[in-house]
């Protein structure tokens, strides 16, 4: 049996971990260039926050979410809150579904988060290219968000294995 402190501790050490994933995580998709397959990259953050969200919870996912959200829209210098509150949504509604319909597996994971990049990617696509009617914006959207979603979504795995890596190993005895 743990005493309260211990128990804190542990908590306190996995939610660095998490935070500190995010950070790479936010690190690698600011890079210019990192990954980059024909001008397109991948995102990082989203997976992170769903893999988070999926093994710890909608609310503790959603909240990370938030967090990652706003870091997104700082690094890409956009409006404040967007990406938060978009990932805050896709977040809590993909941990529901997983809870309640799916099982937690790569499979299940990589279209979860497939579904939720085009979302997240499709409300960005929306609100800064479709909606100030940018000249080319349908080509836009087939050359570069629907391969974004692709490649996400098949890099997806490796923040899947991150955060249950951490989950598994910060785990309070009884």
């Amino acid at each position: 049996m743990t005493s309260r402190r211990k128990r804190n501790l542990i908590l306190l050490a996995k939610w660095a971990c998490y935070f500190l994933i995010l950070l790479i995580a936010a690190t690698l998709q600011s890079l210019p260039g990192f990954l980059s397959i024909f001008g397109v990259r991948p995102l990082f953050i989203l997976p992170v926050c769903l893999a988070v969200a999926i093994y710890e919870g909608e609310y503790p996912g959603a909240l990370l979410a938030v967090a990652g959200g706003f870091l997104w829209d700082w690094t890409a210098s956009r409006v404040s809150g967007l990406m938060a509150l978009g990932l805050m949504v896709v977040c809590f509604t993909a941990a529901v579904v997983v809870e309640l319909y799916l099982r937690v597996n790569t499979v299940n994971f990589i279209l979860v988060n497939a579904a939720c990049c085009l979302l997240v990617t499709g409300m960005d696509f929306l609100f800064y290219y479709l909606m100030p009617s940018y000249p080319g914006a349908t080509g836009r959207f087939l050359t570069q968000v629907l391969p974004m979603v692709i490649y996400t979504a098949a890099l997806s795995p490796l923040s899947m294995m991150a955060v249950r890596w951490v989950a598994g190993r910060f785990v309070p005895e009884q």
